[in-house]
């Protein structure tokens, strides 16, 4: 039975990428492929989605992210594997019966063009499994009254990261902090930069 789920699971990713352009998928795969060489910090599902409806292709986010998944894990299954490009194709066809020619003659070539490029950036990697800190944005607020107190008066920092966490995805991080909390994570940011320069 998980087996006819797992067919099912990589049957249905097939038919979704059956519906994208040739063109349209050698977009959306070289962006994963550009992360996966290290020339990306992350895969940004909310810019492929776009991409998608510009070109008249509406999938829901969960088939966008469904489609991410199933490429990032099939080009790193294949750089790990140390697979060419035919056998990367052949294991796609064993997967499943439903997969058009278009699509298959567009991954071929991208991974005979950028699959060595990906293994060596996996060798690299394979040592570090850390998110990368993308961005980081602030803004200093005022808490005037609350539910339990009328007058607060209180000064504080709202911070909001993106990571670029090692699967690949880009989350966000957001909190708040008191003014002296964050003078604390600023005096700390300023010390691991002086730490990192001299590195």
């Amino acid at each position: 039975m998980p087996a006819d789920e797992d067919s099912h699971g990589i049957n249905s990713v097939a038919d979704k990428l059956s519906r994208l352009p040739p063109d349209l998928l050698t977009e959306a795969s070289q962006h994963i492929l550009s992360y996966l060489q290290g020339q990306n910090s992350g895969v940004d599902s909310a810019e492929i989605s776009h991409r998608f409806q510009r070109a008249g292709v509406t999938f829901d986010h969960e088939a966008v992210q469904s489609i991410i998944r199933f490429l990032l894990l099939t080009f790193r299954s294949a750089g790990k594997n140390n697979l060419s490009a035919d056998e990367l194709v052949s294991k796609l066809k064993e997967g499943s019966s439903k997969w058009p020619k278009a699509s298959l003659q567009v991954l071929h070539a991208l991974w005979s063009e950028q699959g060595a490029a990906v293994r060596a950036q996996q060798d690299a990697q394979s040592m570090l499994s850390i998110g990368q800190l993308v961005d980081m944005q602030w803004k200093l607020g005022m808490a005037v009254s609350s539910d339990t107190c009328r007058s607060l008066n209180s000064p504080y920092v709202s911070l909001m990261l993106k990571i670029a966490e090692p699967s690949g995805q880009i989350s966000q991080k957001a909190f708040e902090m008191t003014i002296p909390q964050f003078q604390n994570f600023h005096k700390q940011f300023k010390e691991m930069a002086a730490i990192m320069e001299t590195v």
